[in-house]
């Protein structure tokens, strides 16, 4: 059997065509991934910056003025400065476990992110399971805390890590029973179906009024989960030196105060997707040539627009847990854990109840 030279050729220039279009197949996989990883990253330096902001104006002080103008550049001369210091380790501790405990909370916070819908159909995954997925993930975050307060052969360390276990279990089982109650009045697990379903009926749609027992119980349930004041006792100063976090420097302290961050705007994200609507500003009714149904717009302007109004209604959260950090006194574990048990427990228990009972009866 002979083959010509120029068939040869052929196939060498195809296999070749092939192997380009798997490499631009693989690039163009990562590319939302790094655009998302970039947009969370900008997105928790505008927060740090808020939060000095907001914390400056309530306190009556100046706050960041010298990095940048206003200030906007000192979260990133913190972070420079924590990439350049010495990481320090135990001498008698789990180094594996001390190493490994903050990455553990940063990539399970991290994760959380890819089932959050920032527009109409800007997602990177819209999975049927999208908000257990995120209760799954983001409950890994207290055994990297654990694991750090193990590994660190440190007391108050190992007190904060077991603090911070507590904290977590006791305030995660409202808040999934919270967004039970949500997925029964949608219907869905999917987080874009649950936007949908809110946007059906306009701003009075918005679960926020439907289920306003839950939206309480969610919010303070997300504000422990980010141990945010006053719910901060993991790393309570003045008990605790900082808890989890003593032994830590440089940029295994830096990941810490990432992963806080990052966990306090995704919360402030699923508020918005599951109480307030998500993407759709809900008031078409009120203009004239439904300007603002992002679903009927083009699809980059309707894009542009939904992540606009997803990320304002997100810093409108964010400012409330800011403004509720400077303002409230820290609770003893005690009222914290009773808090958690005696009262978010029964009452989102009970939302729960109420809700399927008024679905059954509305079949």
């Amino acid at each position: 059997m002979i083959i010509n030279i120029t068939e040869i050729e052929a196939i060498h220039s195809f296999s070749g065509l092939e192997s380009l279009t798997e490499v631009y197949g693989i690039i163009w996989m990562l590319v939302p991934i790094l655009i998302l990883v970039l947009g969370i990253t900008l997105g928790v330096l505008v927060i740090v910056w808020l939060e000095r902001e907001i914390s400056a104006g309530i306190q009556q002080r100046i706050g960041p003025e010298y990095a940048g103008p206003l200030g906007i550049l000192q979260a990133l001369a913190d972070g420079t400065k924590l990439l350049f210091k010495e990481n320090l380790l135990p001498s008698r501790g789990d180094t594996r476990l001390f190493s490994i405990g903050p990455s553990i909370a940063v990539i399970s916070i991290l994760l959380s992110y890819s089932i959050i819908p920032f527009s109409y159909r800007f997602i990177l995954a819209d999975l049927s399971i999208g908000v257990f997925l995120w209760i799954a993930v983001s409950s890994l975050a207290p055994i990297g805390l654990l694991m750090s307060g193990y590994g660190s052969n440190n007391k108050y360390s190992f007190l904060g890590g077991l603090r911070a276990a507590a904290q977590s279990i006791s305030y995660e089982i409202p808040l999934t029973l919270c967004v039970l109650s949500i997925s029964l009045l949608s219907n869905s697990l999917s987080t874009v179906d649950i936007v949908e379903t809110q946007s059906k009926y306009g701003f009075w749609g918005w679960n926020l009024w439907r289920q306003p027992i839950g939206f309480i119980v969610f919010l303070i349930s997300s504000l422990a989960e980010c141990e945010r004041l006053p719910f901060d006792l993991p790393e309570a100063e003045e008990e605790l030196v900082a808890g989890y976090q003593t032994e830590y420097s440089g940029i295994k302290f830096g990941l810490f105060y990432v992963a806080s961050y990052l966990n306090l705007l995704v919360s402030s994200l699923f508020v918005t997707v599951l109480y307030l609507g998500g993407w759709n500003l809900s008031i078409s009714n009120l203009f004239c040539l439904e300007l603002f149904d992002i679903n009927k717009r083009g699809k980059v302007f309707g894009t542009i627009i939904g992540i606009f109004i997803t990320l304002a209604k997100t810093y409108l959260f964010l400012f409330i847990s800011i403004a509720t950090r400077w303002t409230l006194p820290r609770l003893r574990m005690d009222q914290l854990l009773n808090l958690g048990w005696k009262f978010l427990l029964p009452i989102s228990l009970g939302n729960l109840l109420l809700t399927t009972s008024f679905q059954l009866l509305s079949l």
